[in-house]
């Protein structure tokens, strides 16, 4: 059976990973309740897979970055609204 996506929020807002201090737990993944954070192919400098934005939906809730045990490993903006 294969799985339905919804389709993507209007982007309202970005999600910015440092992605040396991600430790991969993947907590932000699994709280994204747009589902646009993944886990990266390739490893970090300390050999952890990072998360990462796949560029497009983040509607801006920063639920992500309270889901984050690493401060300062995820930074949310709000896009300004265009008018």
């Amino acid at each position: 059976m294969t799985e339905v996506r919804k389709p993507r929020a209007k982007p309202r807002g970005t999600v910015e990973i440092r992605v040396d201090e991600c430790k991969g737990c993947g907590y932000c993944i699994v709280e994204c309740p747009q589902k646009v954070l993944v886990l990266a192919k390739g490893f970090n400098r300390m050999g952890y897979h990072p998360s990462e934005y796949l560029g497009d939906g983040c509607t801006g809730c920063g639920i992500c970055f309270y889901a984050c045990p690493e401060p300062g490993a995820i930074l949310v903006r709000k896009l300004e609204p265009v008018s």
